[in-house]
């Protein structure tokens, strides 16, 4: 076990790299990478830092010559032979052979592409621009290097025994986390943290106690590195990422509703079981559940990723019966925003009558919230998005309107082509 805070205070003499691996990545990331190549392989992207809480002035924090070396170092990454193996001998959700040998071969020989990096009123424009499976793979190590340094950034002004204390208060607070959680019968959570962590040896320090805290309702972790190190389960399946650019390349109003759709009929050809859960929330869950086709129905179930989660799957349970399917056999996976009073609202709420699981992000793995003085170590909300795709503009809706992106026009032609009501603004805390 590592002594984290001995760490941090030492690192402070070299370059220390916060991306250590081409698979410090997140699991659905290289499974869409994988269906993007197959399906998409020449289109052109724009991927774009976003920081949603704008009182973080990144570029007055994050030293631009460190972020430029912790940037220039992610681009000499490859594919080890130990991470090769497992990849292509591994079974993931039953499956021996998940990563084809074509795009086995085309991963070791990777490097990612360039990126723009430039400062502007307090803030970083991070960008990234090229074919959409190379540059795609930008996005998670992006975030875990600016979510580090802005941690380092604040840990540089502490001394040895402070950083001893700080780590054993966060460390005692995750732990009465997980004690909490033991009491919820059936629970099953994952660790889905990798994007907002507060470190990499802060995520895996997490999973190592989720999983000796919680046992076996502990089901694994989306970060390849820390699943491959730790012989724990590989967990994710999709994102926004793929029907917003299936959108955006869409020429009429009538491809554009047919879009996510379309990018399910193609996930549908590659993938079965535990890998089809639909996420529906992109241009609003009420709508997509309306208009989706019958054979939807018998997928194995739902992530609900925004608004309000109770409302979404109540919905999809409506929509499981509406169509013959028993929704007790079916999955809703709560993946926005999660804490431990919300995690045990939601499980007891829909215990039984779905089989509920949980995708703990930022605050399993950065909530430091309450530990330092100003709270200067609070995690915030930053993302890294699809912003064009074959030089036109992405959008998302989302089922709260704080997290909707893309130009205004766009907004409101996408608002009108999926028949997008009244929304309730729900605050965005990561």
């Amino acid at each position: 076990m590592v002594d984290i805070a001995t760490r941090v205070y030492n690192h402070r003499w070299k370059l220390d790299p916060i991306v250590r691996s081409l698979i410090d990545t997140d699991f659905y990331k290289l499974l869409m990478c994988q269906t993007v190549r197959r399906n998409r392989p020449d289109t052109h992207v724009t991927f774009s830092l976003i920081n949603r809480t704008r009182s973080i002035r990144l570029a007055d924090l994050v030293d631009e010559g460190e972020l430029r070396a912790q940037l220039d170092h992610i681009r000499t990454l490859s594919l080890s032979r130990g991470e090769s193996t497992w990849m292509r001998g591994n079974t993931f959700y039953g499956k021996r052979q998940m990563f084809t040998p074509e795009f086995m071969d085309w991963f070791e020989g990777l490097r990612l592409p360039p990126y723009h990096l430039e400062r502007r009123d307090g803030q970083y424009e991070l960008t990234f621009e090229g074919k959409w499976p190379e540059v795609m793979l930008w996005e998670i190590p992006a975030l875990s290097v600016l979510m580090e340094l802005r941690a380092r950034a604040v840990l540089g002004e502490m001394k040895k025994f402070e950083l001893q204390v700080l780590y054993a208060r966060a460390m005692t607070k995750l732990w009465e986390k997980a004690q909490s959680l033991r009491a919820l019968d059936g629970l099953r959570i994952a660790d889905f943290g990798t994007r907002r962590r507060h470190s990499f040896l802060w995520q895996d320090w997490c999973v190592q106690a989720m999983r000796e805290g919680l046992g076996d309702r502990f089901a694994g972790t989306s970060n390849c590195l820390i699943a491959k190190n730790r012989d724990l389960e590989a967990i994710g399946t999709n994102a926004h990422e793929l029907p917003m650019v299936y959108a955006a390349l869409a020429d009429s109003d009538e491809e554009l509703a047919r879009a996510p759709y379309k990018v399910l009929a193609d996930w549908h050809e590659e993938h079965e079981g535990n890998l089809r859960i639909i996420l529906p929330d992109t241009f609003g869950t009420e709508g997509f559940l309306r208009r989706a086709p019958d054979w939807l129905a018998g997928w194995t179930g739902i992530r609900i990723d925004s608004g309000e989660p109770e409302a979404a799957a109540e919905a999809a349970i409506e929509w499981w019966r509406a169509h013959g399917e028993d929704p007790r056999e079916k999955m809703v996976i709560f993946s926005d925003g999660l804490d431990v009073a919300r995690i045990s609202e939601l499980h007891r709420r829909f215990a039984g009558r779905v089989r509920t699981s949980f995708g703990w992000g930022t605050l399993l793995t950065n909530d430091f919230r309450g530990l330092t003085p100003d709270d200067a170590l609070a995690p915030f909300s930053l993302v890294c998005k699809a912003v064009s795709a074959e030089a036109r503009p992405t959008v998302k809706l989302s089922d709260n309107p704080r997290k909707a992106m893309g130009p205004a026009d766009e907004i409101a032609r996408y608002r009108r082509v999926f028949d997008v009501g009244e929304q309730a603004e729900i605050e965005v805390v990561v």
